[in-house]
């Protein structure tokens, strides 16, 4: 059964499913398929450092290690802030009630990358009508985790199908612009002299 998200605007709840939208599902895929001379599939493979032992595919795995060099358990690890402080836990949006209230510019959405894209589907048409030509930004996380991202709910006009319901995970550009105000300066070129003015005979 897929999941669902619930929204709340003006005081009205709204259920939508998203579905993930890839380059995939838009465009296909194509895969490339290594043989032998006999026509049989060849398998991918590892060798140990010195070359002398084969890893088949699946033979090796990632650990974690004190600083004694010793094996440390997933169980055992527990996530901090920037300050060395215990992170606050963050609920799936999936468990939660998604409060819309949070409005931004397309300035401010277009200062994100998206990272995904999913449509709204198996939603009430008021929600569309609610939200309109807005965009609204919470925070979104797929599991319980530490950690969110920013999230955009929007619509889009299409002339078949009507206005459609987007959810657009993003991230943060983190980069400085330079204004039109700061000019650059431009050093001036130093104007060539003759050089045989500058030729010292006698060094030959």
């Amino acid at each position: 059964m897929a999941r669902t998200l619930l929204f709340s605007i003006d005081d009205a709840e709204y259920r939508a499913c998203p579905t993930k939208i890839d380059r995939k599902k838009l465009y296909g895929w194509t895969e490339t398929l290594a043989l032998d001379d006999h026509g049989n599939e060849l398998k991918l493979a590892s060798t140990d450092e010195s070359g002398t032992f084969i890893i088949p595919k699946g033979g090796t795995g990632l650990g974690i290690l004190s600083k004694d060099g010793k094996w440390v358990n997933r169980s055992q690890l527990h996530a901090v802030n920037e300050k060395g402080e215990p992170a606050a836990p963050v609920s799936s949006s999936f468990n939660v009630t998604i409060r819309l209230e949070n409005k931004v510019t397309p300035e401010e959405y277009l200062n994100h990358s998206i990272k995904s894209v999913y449509q709204m589907d198996d939603i009430d048409a008021a929600l569309i009508d609610a939200i309109g030509d807005d965009i609204y930004s919470f925070s979104y996380s797929y599991r319980d985790s530490y950690d969110s991202s920013p999230a955009f709910l929007l619509t889009a006009e299409y002339p078949e199908m009507g206005k459609r319901l987007f959810l657009m995970i993003g991230e943060l550009n983190n980069f400085k612009m330079l204004p039109l105000e700061e000019t650059g300066i431009i050093e001036e070129a130093e104007e060539e002299t003759d050089i045989e003015e500058e030729l010292d005979f006698s060094m030959f």
